[in-house]
């Protein structure tokens, strides 16, 4: 396995473009819709959204080429949401997106959030199978939202490394 380098950027960049295109054909195949209309329900989050102080999104790299990615935003005070994790067709059963999820709990645990939420939907047996191996619990339902819902849930609680909580000398 080689070493995937990640790097934050915004939505709108450059570098989430390719994997947020094959997002959008790939769901549009699953779930029966149009890549046009998933590419825009993509989008539909406002500016600044997986952005700080409250949000995130990663690209993985390898060789300079996207090859997974995700973001989060926030769900409540304690609670951030994980959105858009993919990884490119021609990249998966790597490990590159669970190399994903570490960077991106990393970030999460580093901006103050001590839970993870996140939902999936039920053609996606990939990622229910990504997540239950990572950690993740599987909700019955899911938490109460404002916006789409898909119908499997997931999330997981973050722990302090041992070492966070002792004192320096």
């Amino acid at each position: 396995m080689c070493a995937v380098r990640f790097v934050p950027v915004d939505q709108d960049d450059e570098l989430a473009q390719p994997l947020l295109a094959e997002l959008a054909v790939e769901y549009a195949d699953r779930y029966e819709g149009t890549e046009s209309g998933v590419a825009r329900w993509l989008r539909s989050h406002p500016a600044g959204t997986f952005s700080p102080p409250d949000g995130g999104m990663l690209i993985g790299l390898l060789d300079g080429r996207p090859v997974t990615g995700g973001a989060f935003c926030r769900f409540d005070d304690d609670t951030a949401e994980l959105k858009r994790v993919w990884t490119d067709s021609g990249s998966r059963r790597r490990g590159y997106a669970t190399m994903l999820l570490a960077a991106l709990e990393a970030e999460i645990a580093d901006r103050g959030y001590h839970r993870i939420y996140l939902t999936t939907g039920n053609r996606q047996p990939e990622a229910e199978a990504l997540y239950g191996s990572t950690g993740y619990t599987r909700l019955a339902e899911p938490l109460p939202s404002k916006g789409d819902v898909f119908p499997i849930a997931f999330v997981k609680t973050l722990c302090r490394p041992s070492w966070a909580n002792l004192k320096s000398g």
